[in-house]
């Protein structure tokens, strides 16, 4: 191991219940030493992902829910240890954390780390990275979700899990602003660039107009979509979507009277409907809507993490003449080191505007960045730890 000193002693976010619960709480927990293909990094940000809240507010599968925990996957930080096989980055490089993969599987051979076998999808395995030091909850902490864990001050990370950035930023402050390139910004982004590779021929529309979906409705003006729609219900999330790229934007609460959202669309895409349809919200009634919107010959991408046990229906017959395609896509099918840097090219030319979406605050204001990311005043809060 590079670096002389073995564990690091610090603030985390310990999910030891559900959220609804009140589960969460700030604690003092101690680092495992790492292995030598992992790295020791000490955060300065990481932005809230609804994954995060998903994976700390349920209970029943023990896959997907699992006490006590650290969760948080957009990091930020500077490396302080690095193992011996790691050749990514040395003490005292910037970095930015994204999802792990093994680099192994047919997967990852094939140039789709975001679908590995052993790691993905969401690296929900349980692996402890901490030990609590307090003498309330003595014992070892889950950690390594997505191979990272950042909702702590210092956290071990898989090699595999780290971007250097130390020549893309200028200042501390910038890379906690660059928190959340590793997940919801490159989901939103990878998913029209990537996924739906979408052109200037195509209609496009999104719906939510969170994190994920306003990056994709950059990422559409960036494609140069000649018509793209934004759908949400918070009033500010939709103007927001406008200024950066949206040439219309549709609230499901105001409808006009026996208007449905596909009648909407469809009318607003020549009474066909678009060729790109993303959903990132989950939830069951607009999934529905959003495959029956779609053109025929037209693309679906499920971006949005559904209820568990909620299943999608199609008349097979039907659905095979329509010609179109309903697809899943996780981290935006990108290649973190590369996609990474890409939008941070696109920030410094002006076209990825995504520090228009972040707002600030102590790591210990966290439940109030939860709660603000809910009611829509905030799109992506970012907790800092120093």
């Amino acid at each position: 191991m590079t670096g002389e000193q073995k564990t690091w002693t610090g603030k985390a976010i310990v999910a030891r219940d559900s959220l609804a619960n009140k589960g969460w709480k700030m604690e003092e927990v101690t680092t495992k030493e790492i292995k030598e293909d992992e790295l020791l990094v000490e955060l300065v940000a990481s932005g809230i992902c609804h994954t995060d809240i998903m994976c700390g507010s349920g209970s029943g599968n023990p896959d997907l829910f699992y006490y006590p925990r650290v969760l948080g996957h957009e990091g930020s930080g500077y490396v302080k240890a690095v193992g011996s096989k790691v050749q990514i980055a040395k003490p005292g490089d910037a970095v930015l954390l994204s999802f792990d993969w093994c680099g192994r599987c047919e997967s990852c051979k094939g140039g789709l780390p975001s679908l590995c076998y052993e790691s993905m999808p969401l690296n929900f395995g349980n692996k402890v990275s901490f030990t609590s030091a307090g003498a309330e909850h003595a014992g070892d902490v889950a950690g390594k979700f997505f191979g990272q864990s950042s909702f702590a001050r210092y956290s071990v990370a898989k090699q595999n899990s780290v971007v250097n950035v130390t020549s893309l930023v200028t200042s501390k402050e910038e890379l906690q602003t660059f928190a959340p390139l590793g997940c919801g910004f490159q989901t939103g982004a990878g998913t029209v660039i990537n996924v739906a590779k979408a052109t200037p021929k195509d209609s496009i529309v999104v719906l939510g107009l969170g994190g994920v979906g306003l990056s994709a409705i950059m990422a559409a003006k960036l494609s140069g979509c000649r018509t793209i729609i934004g759908i949400d219900r918070v009033d500010s999330r939709m103007e927001t979507a406008k200024s950066l790229g949206a040439t219309h934007a549709i609230d499901t609460s105001k409808l006009p009277d026996g208007k449905t959202v596909i009648e909407a669309v469809q009318e607003l895409c020549e009474g066909a409907g678009p060729a790109v349809t993303i959903d990132t919200t989950g939830v069951p009634v607009l999934v529905k809507a959003a495959i029956e919107m779609t053109r025929k010959g037209g693309k679906i991408i499920q971006v949005g993490s559904t209820p568990p046990d909620f299943q999608v229906e199609l008349p097979a017959f039907l659905f095979m003449n329509s010609g179109k395609a309903y697809m899943g896509a996780i981290e935006g099918n990108s290649i973190s080191s590369d996609f990474i840097p890409k939008m941070i090219s696109w920030y410094r030319e002006g076209k990825f505007p995504f520090d228009r979406l972040v707002k600030l605050m102590p790591a210990e204001d966290f439940e109030r960045g939860i709660h603000e990311m809910h009611t829509g005043e905030t799109v992506k809060p970012i907790i800092t730890w120093s």
